[in-house]
């Protein structure tokens, strides 16, 4: 009763407030990703054996989805872009980890740019409402509009990459936070020794900055994953790790916000065990699309593979070619028909363009589960790899189902939502925010017909 009445008072004093001031909230909103968090680990726990308390509690004590049906692709850079907009990727621009570039002049980068961006992202409309912003790692946030930003960026995989993101993260941020808590991790390390790391620097830009929206991100589970594949001892032990980390987060935020705090924990995607590789680029050149000079490097195309894990799009280097077009349809319609073979499907026009991914692509394809795409241009198609775990995949797929956990106070308790779009996450955390994202897709979860 006394903490009825007390909820009652506070909706009551936000009433008698100006409009502007009762649309920033009190207490902190946090978003935490957790890179490859098959939502079966969290609500079959027992089952699978996990000691996961911490997130645990947001099925007890919040709304959650059953199931989250991903972008397409099915990755990490993609989907991350739309937790943040609520728009798909044909819309977004992210389109994949990494731009199309058949003749590798990129060196490796990732779309690491939040320029590259096309519609407002949270932490904007936060920006406009004059809401106070913060990030630690979140995927595509070079250059994003956040107030405290330690952007996630590498290029050697050495100590060097920690200046890289020094200087392109909110200037002085990370060298004030290094100084009080130690070494943030470099580029790319994304053990869970790392994530533990990182999730420290969350902590302490929530006690000293006191942002109203954090967004955060973890990635061992994702490594483990790939390495061992799902659902493996491996898996299981970096995720009873990282669940450690969320409860850290969430205190953080909890003690700030003074109880008050909204935690947000998803995931990007699913996973599937791997084992066998399958190369379009092969067949492709095999029908005189893709040439090679005698190093085995790419000289010419006509038609090549922008690969994601599971899925991959065909760009046609003319989209007049109509024979080249022709051709891949007569390799694709081929393969999809041999049982035996590592492709599942297909789409090319209206189809593929539903699919809200690779926008510019003349034919969008998935692999069975256990293959994934090669860029090889040589014989044969298919090979053995180092069994281990991939995404990516279509995501019709329901291993490919990612995780939504919502837990605050005034929010539902114990609430099962059932199966969400990924894009109505973004909605939601606007709505909580007291701000609006006007061009999301997806819907607000948490608002009453």
């Amino acid at each position: 009763m006394r903490r009825i009445l007390i909820i009652v008072l506070i909706t009551l004093s936000g009433l008698c407030l100006p409009s502007s001031a009762r649309q920033k909230p009190v207490a902190p909103v946090v978003l935490i990703s957790i890179d490859g968090l098959n939502p079966d680990y969290v609500l079959e726990a027992d089952r699978h054996g996990l000691k996961i308390p911490n997130l645990r509690r947001f099925v007890k004590e919040g709304a959650f989805a059953s199931a989250v049906t991903g972008v397409m692709p099915t990755v990490t850079y993609p989907s991350h872009t739309t937790l943040v907009t609520g728009v798909a990727p044909a819309r977004h621009g992210i389109y994949a980890n990494t731009p199309f570039d058949p003749f590798s002049r990129n060196q490796g980068g990732w779309s690491w740019y939040a320029e590259d961006i096309r519609v407002p992202a949270l932490w904007d409309v936060c920006a406009k409402a004059g809401l106070k912003t913060a990030s630690v790692d979140w995927p595509v946030t070079v250059g994003a509009k956040i107030d405290f930003n330690i952007v996630q960026m590498w290029r050697a995989g050495t100590p060097e990459d920690r200046k890289l993101i020094r200087a392109l993260s909110t200037p002085g941020l990370l060298t004030e936070a290094e100084a009080a808590i130690g070494n943030y991790p470099e580029g790319y390390d994304y053990t869970v020794e790392a994530d533990k790391r990182r999730a420290a620097f969350n902590v302490y830009l929530l006690e000293k900055k006191r942002p109203n929206f954090l967004t955060t991100y973890f990635a061992g589970l994702d490594e483990v994953q790939h390495a061992h594949g799902p659902n493996s001892r491996e898996a299981y032990a970096a995720l009873e790790e990282i669940d450690a980390l969320v409860g850290q987060v969430r205190a953080g935020a909890e003690k700030v916000g003074k109880g008050q705090a909204i935690v947000c924990v998803v995931s990007d995607h699913g996973f599937l065990p791997t084992r066998k590789s399958l190369s379009l680029n092969a067949a492709l050149r095999e029908a005189g699309l893709i040439e090679i000079d005698a190093g085995g490097k790419l000289t010419s195309w006509r038609a090549i593979t922008w690969n994601s894990g599971g899925a991959a799009a065909v760009a046609l280097k003319d989209k007049n070619d109509e024979a080249a077009r022709n051709k891949i349809r007569e390799i694709l319609q081929r393969l999809a028909a041999d049982p035996k073979g590592g492709l599942l499907k297909f789409y090319e026009g209206d189809a593929a363009r539903r699919l809200g991914g690779f926008p510019d692509a003349a034919f969008v394809v998935g692999t069975k589960p256990g293959f994934y795409f090669s860029g090889s241009f040589d014989p044969p198609m298919e090979r053995d790899i180092k069994p281990g775990g991939g995404h990516g995949f279509l995501p019709e797929l329901a291993e490919m189902d990612s995780t939504f956990l919502l837990a605050g106070a005034g929010l539902p308790v114990g609430h099962n939502l059932g199966r969400i779009d990924i894009r109505d996450i973004a909605p939601t955390l606007a709505a909580l925010l007291g701000v609006k994202l006007p061009m999301a897709e997806g819907r607000d979860l948490l608002k009453t017909k």
